[in-house]
């Protein structure tokens, strides 16, 4: 396999990591203090493996846009959507494990159903 993502579409894909970070720690919450940099360094990887292990086959022509190697569309439009849901779930769980737990602040007092 040859990967020839240059500068730019590192670049690139750096800054769509860091914005998906960001919003990915919106979407969490901002209680958990490194959501934002667990979520961008996930982003990146996939969009690594995205563009360069599962598209690096093609040809500039047949993927348009291409920055500098990296296969934009590809990436926006498969990485983000499962990021997104993957956000979702763990503000989901993280949230419900909160609301559970003892001590914390919600549901502090109250005995659990069942014990």
């Amino acid at each position: 396999m040859r990967w020839d993502l240059g500068i730019l579409g590192l670049a690139v894909l750096a800054g769509l990591s860091l914005a998906f970070g960001l919003i990915a720690h919106l979407i969490v919450g901002r209680r958990f203090r490194w959501t934002w940099l667990v979520a961008a360094a996930a982003y990146f990887v996939a969009g690594l493996l995205v563009s360069e292990a599962w598209f690096g086959w093609a040809t500039a022509v047949e993927l348009q846009p291409n920055i500098d190697g990296l296969s934009f569309d590809e990436v926006v439009t498969i990485v983000s959507p499962v990021g997104l849901v993957v956000a979702v779930v763990v503000r989901y769980l993280l949230r419900r494990n909160a609301v559970s737990s003892p001590g914390s602040g919600r549901g502090a007092g109250r005995p659990r159903p069942g014990v």
